[in-house]
């Protein structure tokens, strides 16, 4: 029968101590790696669920006037408000890509002029559908003289993705995101920070189906323990190959 040389005993060290050497750097990238965004995802997490629970505290206070003088947008956010005034048809914007169970819509986005005053305020009066040709808008009436409405305070979105550029003069009936400064810049009076989306009660509103502020925070939860998981796993292979007998 053949006999055949082992290896040396030294190099196999060296080949381990390698291996050992080159699992570490991968892990010194990896671990750091999937723990942060671990981390990323529970923020995201806790965040919703704390502007959920600021929401159902606040929502349920004294409804309170719309202020006819500039305001800190963050005093009136998720407070539930009374609106009476008149609306601008003639700046009532079309928030595009809006969906609702699957479907393509839009938001109908109507500035409110407030009683006795020259302040304004947007008013999301909820979802539309879209037509079958994309190319026509749906019908949204705008009532006309005064109104009173109630609804929730919420801050405008700061982050959005424009899938094509955006004027930045004249008007256009449709937007891709409601940008809150770009409409500041277009319409010719002052505006409070602030959305309001209209309560379902109130008349003069489309389909009104707000999303909750703490919707998918168990899906990011999850996310983040599969990332802590990744972390946990990455760490007891390298452990495992560094211990074991070669």
């Amino acid at each position: 029968m053949p006999q055949y040389a082992r290896p040396p005993v030294a190099a196999a060290r060296v080949t381990r101590r390698q291996a050992a050497i080159i699992g570490g750097l991968v892990l010194a990238v990896l671990l750091p790696t999937f723990v942060s965004l671990g981390m990323w995802q529970w923020r995201k997490a806790e965040t919703k669920t704390a502007l959920q629970m600021e929401l159902d505290a606040r929502s349920h206070d004294t409804a309170i006037l719309m202020p006819t003088a500039p305001v800190d947008g963050e005093t009136l956010r998720y407070r539930r408000v009374i609106l009476r005034g008149t609306f601008d048809a003639s700046r009532q914007i079309m928030l595009d890509n809006q969906l609702h169970d699957e479907r393509a819509g839009y938001h109908v986005i109507t500035p409110l002029q407030i009683a006795g005053s020259s302040m304004h305020v947007l008013v999301n009066r909820g979802w539309l559908p879209a037509p079958a040709d994309h190319a026509i808008q749906p019908a949204a009436e705008v009532p006309a003289g005064e109104v009173e409405l109630s609804g929730i305070a919420v801050m405008p979105p700061q982050r959005f993705f424009n899938l094509a550029p955006q004027p930045t003069s004249g008007w256009a009936p449709v937007w891709q995101n409601l940008d809150l400064e770009r409409f500041r810049q277009s319409a010719p009076y002052p505006l409070q920070p602030v959305i309001v989306q209209l309560d379902a009660e109130s008349p003069h509103g489309y389909l009104r189906q707000w999303p909750r502020p703490d919707e998918r925070a168990e899906r990011h939860r999850s996310y983040a323990l599969q990332w802590f998981g990744f972390a946990a796993s990455s760490l007891g292979i390298w452990g495992y190959f560094l211990v074991r007998r070669p």
